[in-house]
């Protein structure tokens, strides 16, 4: 495949209206990878959140890979596409020649031949992934690159958004119960 640009201004702005307009993550999520598929032309994309008990990555949403892929088993941090600490993507041009991979048979069998990987982080700290995966061998043009880093930015600060105002209704449920005639 080329190394031509897939993405542009307008799917920028589309995805991220779409980020600040969902107002649950799942949602988000879902909506997300499903545009994201469609503006790259891609065969799917998944965000991943980490789970700091199992330091594994589970997915928040999908689009674009079977059930059986999905459900190969975990993604461990240590073992599957490693979030490089630096926060930079990890491309993976050729799924059949990488050692990369967790389950490398898995992809083979989904029809995966590329993978992008980008690490969605929160002050520097990494709380997720963001990854495309092509069907075929893939040369990600710095372009789209730099458009993908930014959309990992608007997923880091759209899961702190929910995180916080999960904890903000919480708290005033709490209070809620204990006096109501505070609120």
């Amino acid at each position: 495949m080329s190394q031509d640009h897939k993405f542009d201004l307008v799917h920028l702005k589309l995805i991220v209206d779409t980020v600040f307009d969902a107002n649950n993550p799942t949602l988000m999520g879902t909506q997300f990878t499903q545009l994201l598929v469609s503006a790259l032309g891609v065969k799917g994309a998944s965000i991943f959140v980490v789970n700091p008990r199992s330091d594994a990555l589970e997915i928040l949403a999908t689009e674009g890979l079977s059930i059986d892929y999905l459900n190969k088993g975990p993604i461990l941090t240590d073992q599957s596409i490693k979030l490089a600490p630096n926060l930079k993507p990890i491309v993976i041009t050729d799924t059949r020649t990488s050692k990369l991979l967790q389950y490398p048979e898995k992809a083979e069998q989904e029809g995966i031949r590329s993978i992008v990987s980008l690490p969605v982080n929160l002050r520097g700290k990494i709380i997720g992934a963001l990854r495309v995966y092509h069907n075929e061998p893939w040369q990600v043009s710095d372009h789209d690159l730099t458009y993908l880093n930014l959309l990992t930015r608007y997923l880091g600060m759209a899961l702190r958004y929910f995180r916080l105002a999960t904890a903000v209704q919480s708290t005033k449920e709490t209070l809620e119960d204990i006096h109501p005639i505070w609120l």
